[in-house]
């Protein structure tokens, strides 16, 4: 079984149908959408009619949450942003979508980890910044779900480490972003998360003959520049830097 795992897409049109084209050329037998796929200043309605119409096995993250139970003065801007475009439609998608889902008795999707949507999975954040999670850590967030394939988003980063083998050989997976490669956040302490290039990516996951699950990162090239200009164009000057760079400052 071959699984592509996409998650926070944060409306960016272009990045998800450069990422979904690259999926339709490799043999996969299902894709799966990990949550946080709207809120943001680019295209989030274009980009829910596009995935309301494909009808993947989805999730929702916390901006899901957020977008439906927050008041516009409680939200941050990209909810702020999102949220007055939405039509009933998209609103009653949002809603229907469940927290967490499993895609069959070994594979479970998740935004954050089993129990929350804003806790990360492979990393620890301190009043330092965000670090690496060691095995310990991830073996505790991972405690209340056996299944052999996790698949995990909110983090944005997807680089090898976080594609985590537990030492009972449940594998974890966050596949980074496909339409946001960095951003920066002040829960629980001032952190950045940074994918370094402004590439989209998801995930391919296989199960083997021997039973085990293994998985590589895709890294996509899109027309980031444009994405970025429409950031800009939304006021969102923030966003184009990341969008542009896949970092948070512009390269000195």
């Amino acid at each position: 079984m071959r699984i592509a795992a996409i998650s926070d897409i944060h409306g960016n049109l272009a990045a998800l149908e450069a990422v979904l084209a690259d999926i339709a050329a490799r043999n996969v037998d299902v894709t799966v959408n990990l949550g946080d796929i709207l809120s943001g200043p680019l295209q989030p309605v274009h980009t829910a009619e596009r995935l309301m119409a494909l009808g993947l096995p989805t999730i929702r993250g916390n901006h899901e949450r957020q977008l439906l139970t927050q008041t516009r003065a409680q939200m941050g801007p990209s909810d702020a942003f999102t949220w007055p475009q939405l039509q009933s439609k998209h609103r009653e998608w949002l809603a229907s979508l469940p927290t967490a889902l499993e895609l069959t008795p070994d594979v479970l999707l998740c935004h954050g980890t089993p129990a929350s949507d804003l806790e990360y999975f492979l990393e620890t954040v301190e009043p330092t910044g965000a670090r690496e999670a060691t095995e310990a850590e991830v073996a505790t967030r991972a405690a209340g779900a056996p299944h052999a394939l996790i698949l995990c988003g909110h983090t944005h980063v997807p680089r090898v480490p976080r594609v985590r083998r537990l030492t009972d050989g449940r594998l974890v997976v966050n596949p980074g972003s496909a339409g946001l490669p960095a951003y920066k956040d002040d829960r629980p302490w001032p952190h950045v998360s940074e994918a370094g290039s402004p590439h989209a990516r998801y995930a391919l996951c296989e199960r083997g003959s021997d039973g085990a699950w293994n998985a590589e990162i895709v890294e996509v090239a899109y027309d980031w520049e444009s994405a970025a200009r429409t950031a800009e164009a939304h006021g969102r000057p923030d966003w184009a830097i990341a969008l542009r760079t896949g970092r948070m400052t512009p390269a000195a």
